[in-house]
Protein backbone atom coordinates (compact mmCIF):
# COMPACT_ATOMS: atom_id res chain seq x y z
CA UNK A 1 0.00 0.00 0.00
CA UNK A 2 1.34 3.41 -0.93
CA UNK A 3 1.91 5.75 2.03
CA UNK A 4 0.13 9.06 2.51
CA UNK A 5 3.04 11.11 1.19
CA UNK A 6 3.12 9.18 -2.09
CA UNK A 7 -0.66 9.47 -2.46
CA UNK A 8 -0.49 13.23 -1.86
CA UNK A 9 2.17 13.49 -4.58
CA UNK A 10 0.02 11.50 -6.98
CA UNK A 11 -3.03 13.66 -6.24
CA UNK A 12 -0.90 16.74 -7.00
CA UNK A 13 0.34 15.21 -10.24
CA UNK A 14 -3.23 14.40 -11.29
CA UNK A 15 -4.29 17.98 -10.58
CA UNK A 16 -1.38 19.34 -12.64
CA UNK A 17 -2.25 16.90 -15.43
CA UNK A 18 -5.78 18.29 -15.65
CA UNK A 19 -4.41 21.84 -15.78
CA UNK A 20 -1.92 20.91 -18.52
CA UNK A 21 -4.66 19.12 -20.46
CA UNK A 22 -6.79 22.23 -20.29
CA UNK A 23 -3.95 24.49 -21.45
CA UNK A 24 -3.46 22.33 -24.55
CA UNK A 25 -6.76 23.68 -25.85
CA UNK A 26 -5.90 27.29 -24.91
CA UNK A 27 -5.54 29.40 -28.12
CA UNK A 28 -2.70 31.38 -26.52
CA UNK A 29 -0.71 28.19 -25.98
CA UNK A 30 -1.58 26.73 -29.37
CA UNK A 31 -0.38 29.93 -31.05
CA UNK A 32 3.01 29.89 -29.32
CA UNK A 33 5.20 27.11 -30.74
CA UNK A 34 7.72 27.13 -27.88
CA UNK A 35 5.06 27.13 -25.19
CA UNK A 36 3.05 24.45 -26.96
CA UNK A 37 6.16 22.24 -27.19
CA UNK A 38 6.86 22.72 -23.46
CA UNK A 39 3.27 22.00 -22.43
CA UNK A 40 3.05 18.97 -24.75
CA UNK A 41 6.24 17.56 -23.29
CA UNK A 42 4.90 17.99 -19.76
CA UNK A 43 1.61 16.36 -20.77
CA UNK A 44 3.51 13.34 -22.03
CA UNK A 45 5.54 13.14 -18.80
CA UNK A 46 2.42 13.21 -16.61
CA UNK A 47 0.14 11.08 -18.77
CA UNK A 48 1.67 7.70 -17.90
CA UNK A 49 1.77 8.45 -14.15
CA UNK A 50 -1.87 9.56 -14.08
CA UNK A 51 -3.00 6.60 -16.17
CA UNK A 52 -1.35 4.11 -13.81
CA UNK A 53 -2.60 5.99 -10.74
CA UNK A 54 -6.19 5.83 -11.95
CA UNK A 55 -5.82 2.12 -12.69
CA UNK A 56 -4.41 1.68 -9.18
CA UNK A 57 -7.43 3.42 -7.61
CA UNK A 58 -9.81 1.22 -9.63
CA UNK A 59 -7.90 -1.87 -8.50
CA UNK A 60 -8.21 -0.75 -4.86
CA UNK A 61 -11.97 -0.30 -5.33
CA UNK A 62 -12.22 -3.79 -6.85
CA UNK A 63 -10.23 -5.18 -3.93
CA UNK A 64 -12.50 -3.48 -1.39
CA UNK A 65 -15.62 -4.78 -3.15
CA UNK A 66 -14.25 -8.33 -3.30
CA UNK A 67 -13.41 -8.29 0.41
CA UNK A 68 -16.90 -7.04 1.23
CA UNK A 69 -18.51 -9.85 -0.80
CA UNK A 70 -16.18 -12.36 0.86
CA UNK A 71 -17.27 -11.27 4.33
CA UNK A 72 -20.96 -11.55 3.47
CA UNK A 73 -21.06 -14.87 1.61
CA UNK A 74 -20.43 -18.58 2.17
CA UNK A 75 -19.81 -21.71 0.15
CA UNK A 76 -19.08 -21.42 -3.56
CA UNK A 77 -19.71 -17.68 -3.62
CA UNK A 78 -17.15 -17.24 -0.86
CA UNK A 79 -14.60 -19.27 -2.81
CA UNK A 80 -15.28 -17.13 -5.90
CA UNK A 81 -14.84 -13.95 -3.85
CA UNK A 82 -11.54 -15.31 -2.51
CA UNK A 83 -10.33 -15.69 -6.09
CA UNK A 84 -11.40 -12.12 -6.86
CA UNK A 85 -9.46 -10.88 -3.82
CA UNK A 86 -6.31 -12.69 -4.96
CA UNK A 87 -6.61 -11.21 -8.45
CA UNK A 88 -7.20 -7.68 -7.13
CA UNK A 89 -4.33 -7.95 -4.66
CA UNK A 90 -1.95 -9.05 -7.42
CA UNK A 91 -3.08 -6.16 -9.63
CA UNK A 92 -2.75 -3.52 -6.91
CA UNK A 93 0.71 -4.87 -6.05
CA UNK A 94 1.81 -4.68 -9.68
CA UNK A 95 0.48 -1.15 -10.11
CA UNK A 96 1.97 -0.03 -6.80
CA UNK A 97 5.40 -1.17 -7.95
CA UNK A 98 4.92 0.65 -11.25
CA UNK A 99 3.92 3.86 -9.45
CA UNK A 100 6.92 3.69 -7.13
CA UNK A 101 9.18 3.46 -10.18
CA UNK A 102 7.39 6.35 -11.89
CA UNK A 103 7.79 8.52 -8.79
CA UNK A 104 11.56 8.07 -8.67
CA UNK A 105 13.53 11.30 -9.26
CA UNK A 106 13.97 12.07 -12.95
CA UNK A 107 17.44 12.27 -14.40
CA UNK A 108 18.13 16.01 -14.84
CA UNK A 109 19.51 15.28 -18.32
CA UNK A 110 16.30 13.66 -19.59
CA UNK A 111 15.06 15.54 -22.62
CA UNK A 112 18.47 16.92 -23.53
CA UNK A 113 20.15 16.22 -26.84
CA UNK A 114 22.88 13.60 -26.59
CA UNK A 115 26.44 13.78 -27.89
CA UNK A 116 27.95 10.38 -28.70
CA UNK A 117 31.66 9.92 -29.42
CA UNK A 118 33.12 6.61 -30.62
CA UNK A 119 36.85 5.92 -30.95
CA UNK A 120 38.90 2.88 -31.86
CA UNK A 121 40.93 1.76 -28.84
CA UNK A 122 43.06 -1.41 -28.72
CA UNK A 123 43.43 -3.52 -31.85
CA UNK A 124 44.77 -1.18 -34.52
CA UNK A 125 42.78 -0.96 -37.72
CA UNK A 126 40.36 -3.66 -36.55
CA UNK A 127 39.39 -1.45 -33.59
CA UNK A 128 38.72 1.41 -36.00
CA UNK A 129 36.54 -0.80 -38.19
CA UNK A 130 34.65 -1.86 -35.07
CA UNK A 131 34.15 1.81 -34.19
CA UNK A 132 32.38 2.18 -37.53
CA UNK A 133 30.22 -0.88 -36.79
CA UNK A 134 29.14 0.72 -33.50
CA UNK A 135 28.45 4.02 -35.25
CA UNK A 136 26.20 2.30 -37.78
CA UNK A 137 24.48 0.33 -34.99
CA UNK A 138 23.54 3.54 -33.18
CA UNK A 139 22.41 5.16 -36.42
CA UNK A 140 20.07 2.21 -37.06
CA UNK A 141 18.87 2.31 -33.44
CA UNK A 142 18.10 6.02 -33.73
CA UNK A 143 16.23 5.48 -36.99
CA UNK A 144 14.14 2.67 -35.47
CA UNK A 145 13.14 4.89 -32.53
CA UNK A 146 12.44 7.94 -34.68
CA UNK A 147 15.30 9.98 -33.24
CA UNK A 148 17.01 12.74 -35.18
CA UNK A 149 20.77 12.57 -35.70
CA UNK A 150 23.34 15.18 -36.67
CA UNK A 151 26.97 14.51 -37.51
CA UNK A 152 29.52 16.55 -35.61
CA UNK A 153 32.82 15.26 -36.93
CA UNK A 154 34.75 12.19 -38.02
CA UNK A 155 38.31 11.03 -38.58
CA UNK A 156 38.23 8.15 -41.10
CA UNK A 157 40.88 5.46 -40.98
CA UNK A 158 42.76 3.97 -43.94
CA UNK A 159 40.49 0.91 -44.36
CA UNK A 160 37.17 2.73 -43.99
CA UNK A 161 36.77 2.67 -40.22
CA UNK A 162 36.90 5.57 -37.79
CA UNK A 163 39.73 6.77 -35.62
CA UNK A 164 36.97 8.83 -34.04
CA UNK A 165 33.43 9.87 -34.89
CA UNK A 166 30.97 12.09 -33.02
CA UNK A 167 27.31 12.88 -33.55
CA UNK A 168 24.20 14.27 -31.83
CA UNK A 169 21.02 12.31 -31.11
CA UNK A 170 17.76 14.08 -30.32
CA UNK A 171 14.46 12.44 -29.43
CA UNK A 172 12.21 10.96 -26.75
CA UNK A 173 14.18 8.81 -24.27
CA UNK A 174 17.41 9.37 -26.21
CA UNK A 175 19.40 10.19 -23.06
CA UNK A 176 17.68 7.55 -20.92
CA UNK A 177 18.55 4.80 -23.40
CA UNK A 178 21.92 5.95 -24.65
CA UNK A 179 23.55 6.98 -21.36
CA UNK A 180 24.16 3.30 -20.54
CA UNK A 181 26.13 2.84 -23.78
CA UNK A 182 29.14 4.73 -22.43
CA UNK A 183 32.20 2.58 -21.82
CA UNK A 184 34.58 0.10 -23.49
CA UNK A 185 32.98 -2.23 -26.05
CA UNK A 186 34.89 -5.40 -26.97
CA UNK A 187 34.70 -7.31 -30.24
CA UNK A 188 35.84 -10.88 -30.95
CA UNK A 189 36.07 -11.83 -34.61
CA UNK A 190 38.41 -12.66 -37.49
CA UNK A 191 39.70 -9.31 -38.79
CA UNK A 192 39.75 -8.57 -42.49
CA UNK A 193 43.51 -8.15 -42.09
CA UNK A 194 43.92 -11.71 -40.71
CA UNK A 195 45.09 -14.20 -43.34
CA UNK A 196 45.02 -17.35 -41.17
CA UNK A 197 41.46 -17.10 -39.84
CA UNK A 198 42.39 -16.45 -36.23
CA UNK A 199 39.93 -14.65 -33.96
CA UNK A 200 41.24 -11.38 -32.54
CA UNK A 201 39.93 -9.30 -29.65
CA UNK A 202 39.76 -5.55 -30.16
CA UNK A 203 37.94 -2.69 -28.50
CA UNK A 204 36.39 0.70 -29.07
CA UNK A 205 35.25 3.27 -26.54
CA UNK A 206 31.89 5.01 -26.50
CA UNK A 207 31.40 8.27 -24.62
CA UNK A 208 27.88 9.58 -24.08
CA UNK A 209 27.35 13.18 -22.94
CA UNK A 210 24.28 15.37 -22.48
CA UNK A 211 24.54 18.47 -24.63
CA UNK A 212 25.38 21.39 -22.38
CA UNK A 213 23.52 24.66 -22.62
CA UNK A 214 25.87 27.66 -22.92
CA UNK A 215 24.43 28.85 -19.58
CA UNK A 216 25.46 25.55 -17.95
CA UNK A 217 29.16 26.07 -18.63
CA UNK A 218 31.06 29.33 -18.37
CA UNK A 219 34.01 29.33 -20.79
CA UNK A 220 36.47 32.22 -20.73
CA UNK A 221 38.01 32.91 -24.14
CA UNK A 222 41.43 33.43 -22.58
CA UNK A 223 41.30 29.80 -21.39
CA UNK A 224 41.11 28.59 -24.98
CA UNK A 225 43.91 27.85 -27.43
CA UNK A 226 42.52 27.70 -30.97
CA UNK A 227 44.54 26.15 -33.80
CA UNK A 228 43.47 26.38 -37.44
CA UNK A 229 44.80 23.85 -39.93
CA UNK A 230 44.01 22.06 -43.17
CA UNK A 231 41.61 19.10 -43.01
CA UNK A 232 43.17 15.68 -43.54
CA UNK A 233 41.76 12.30 -44.53
CA UNK A 234 42.95 8.70 -44.11
CA UNK A 235 46.72 8.46 -44.27
CA UNK A 236 47.12 12.18 -43.62
CA UNK A 237 46.37 13.46 -47.12
CA UNK A 238 44.77 16.87 -47.40
CA UNK A 239 41.06 16.84 -48.23
CA UNK A 240 40.51 20.59 -48.32
CA UNK A 241 42.28 23.47 -50.00
CA UNK A 242 41.61 25.93 -47.18
CA UNK A 243 42.61 26.05 -43.53
CA UNK A 244 39.14 25.28 -42.15
CA UNK A 245 39.81 22.57 -39.54
CA UNK A 246 39.69 23.76 -35.94
CA UNK A 247 41.32 22.35 -32.82
CA UNK A 248 40.35 23.92 -29.47
CA UNK A 249 42.31 23.24 -26.30
CA UNK A 250 40.82 24.18 -22.95
CA UNK A 251 43.99 25.12 -21.08
CA UNK A 252 42.78 24.67 -17.46
CA UNK A 253 41.65 21.07 -18.05
CA UNK A 254 43.72 20.05 -21.07
CA UNK A 255 40.58 18.92 -22.92
CA UNK A 256 41.10 19.01 -26.69
CA UNK A 257 38.36 19.00 -29.34
CA UNK A 258 39.01 18.97 -33.08
CA UNK A 259 36.51 19.36 -35.94
CA UNK A 260 37.21 19.29 -39.67
CA UNK A 261 34.15 17.97 -41.51
CA UNK A 262 32.63 21.34 -42.40
CA UNK A 263 33.99 23.56 -45.17
CA UNK A 264 33.76 26.62 -42.99
CA UNK A 265 36.12 27.44 -40.13
CA UNK A 266 33.18 29.09 -38.34
CA UNK A 267 31.04 25.96 -38.59
CA UNK A 268 33.84 23.70 -37.35
CA UNK A 269 34.48 26.03 -34.43
CA UNK A 270 30.78 26.07 -33.49
CA UNK A 271 30.63 22.27 -33.48
CA UNK A 272 33.88 22.03 -31.52
CA UNK A 273 32.44 24.36 -28.89
CA UNK A 274 29.31 22.19 -28.63
CA UNK A 275 31.42 19.17 -27.77
CA UNK A 276 33.76 21.14 -25.52
CA UNK A 277 30.85 22.43 -23.42
CA UNK A 278 29.50 18.89 -23.01
CA UNK A 279 32.92 17.54 -22.03
CA UNK A 280 33.51 20.34 -19.54
CA UNK A 281 30.13 19.73 -17.93
CA UNK A 282 30.92 16.01 -17.65
CA UNK A 283 34.42 16.85 -16.35
CA UNK A 284 32.98 18.98 -13.55
CA UNK A 285 30.49 16.27 -12.57
CA UNK A 286 33.28 13.69 -12.51
CA UNK A 287 35.39 15.98 -10.34
CA UNK A 288 32.58 16.36 -7.83
CA UNK A 289 31.92 12.62 -7.93
CA UNK A 290 35.62 11.90 -7.31
CA UNK A 291 35.47 14.00 -4.18
CA UNK A 292 32.69 11.77 -2.85
CA UNK A 293 34.31 8.43 -3.70
CA UNK A 294 37.91 7.54 -4.39
CA UNK A 295 36.84 4.37 -6.22
CA UNK A 296 35.02 6.16 -9.02
CA UNK A 297 35.91 4.90 -12.47
CA UNK A 298 35.56 7.04 -15.57
CA UNK A 299 33.07 6.08 -18.26
CA UNK A 300 35.60 5.10 -20.86
CA UNK A 301 38.28 3.56 -18.65
CA UNK A 302 41.46 2.62 -20.43
CA UNK A 303 39.68 1.12 -23.40
CA UNK A 304 41.64 -2.10 -22.92
CA UNK A 305 40.44 -5.49 -24.05
CA UNK A 306 40.02 -6.71 -20.46
CA UNK A 307 37.84 -3.70 -19.58
CA UNK A 308 34.45 -3.95 -21.15
CA UNK A 309 30.78 -3.26 -20.61
CA UNK A 310 29.73 -5.38 -23.58
CA UNK A 311 31.22 -8.07 -25.80
CA UNK A 312 30.30 -8.71 -29.44
CA UNK A 313 31.29 -12.24 -30.56
CA UNK A 314 30.81 -12.68 -34.29
CA UNK A 315 31.55 -16.42 -34.46
CA UNK A 316 28.75 -17.23 -32.02
CA UNK A 317 26.48 -14.38 -33.21
CA UNK A 318 26.45 -13.39 -29.53
CA UNK A 319 26.30 -10.10 -27.66
CA UNK A 320 26.75 -10.01 -23.88
CA UNK A 321 26.19 -7.03 -21.61
CA UNK A 322 28.37 -7.79 -18.60
CA UNK A 323 26.71 -5.30 -16.25
CA UNK A 324 23.36 -7.07 -16.19
CA UNK A 325 24.48 -10.55 -17.30
CA UNK A 326 22.35 -10.43 -20.46
CA UNK A 327 23.38 -12.61 -23.41
CA UNK A 328 21.57 -12.58 -26.76
CA UNK A 329 22.38 -14.82 -29.71
CA UNK A 330 21.33 -12.31 -32.37
CA UNK A 331 24.34 -10.07 -32.81
CA UNK A 332 23.50 -9.57 -36.48
CA UNK A 333 20.16 -8.01 -35.52
CA UNK A 334 21.64 -5.96 -32.69
CA UNK A 335 24.13 -4.43 -35.12
CA UNK A 336 21.16 -3.49 -37.30
CA UNK A 337 19.83 -1.39 -34.43
CA UNK A 338 17.70 -3.91 -32.52
CA UNK A 339 19.08 -2.70 -29.19
CA UNK A 340 15.74 -2.45 -27.38
CA UNK A 341 16.09 -5.68 -25.42
CA UNK A 342 19.51 -4.62 -24.12
CA UNK A 343 18.30 -1.08 -23.50
CA UNK A 344 15.18 -2.28 -21.64
CA UNK A 345 17.31 -4.53 -19.44
CA UNK A 346 19.65 -1.68 -18.51
CA UNK A 347 16.73 0.65 -17.73
CA UNK A 348 15.09 -2.02 -15.55
CA UNK A 349 18.36 -2.59 -13.72
CA UNK A 350 18.75 1.14 -13.12
CA UNK A 351 15.19 1.37 -11.78
CA UNK A 352 15.69 -1.64 -9.50
CA UNK A 353 18.87 -0.14 -8.05
CA UNK A 354 17.12 3.19 -7.50
CA UNK A 355 14.24 1.47 -5.70
CA UNK A 356 16.67 -0.56 -3.57
CA UNK A 357 18.54 2.60 -2.67
CA UNK A 358 15.30 4.33 -1.80
CA UNK A 359 14.28 1.41 0.41
CA UNK A 360 17.63 1.12 2.23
Amino acid sequence: MLDGQALDRLDGIEKEYEEVLSSLSDPAVIGNADQLRTVSRRHKELDQVVSVYRSYRRALEDLGAAREIFSETAGEERAFARGEIDTAEAETGRLEGELKALLLPRDPNDGKRVIVEIAGAEGGEEARLFAKDLFEMYMHFAERRGWRTEMLGSMPSERGGFDKVSFIVDGDEAWARLKHEGGPHRVQRVPVTESQGRIHTSSATVTVLPEADPLDVNIDDKDLKVDIYRSTGPGGQSVNTTDSAVRITHLPTGIVVAMQDERSQIQNRAKAMQVLRARLLAHEKERLSAERTAERRSQVGGGGRSEKIRTYNFKENRVTDHRIGLTLYKLDRVLMGELDEVSDGLLSDERARQLAGEAS
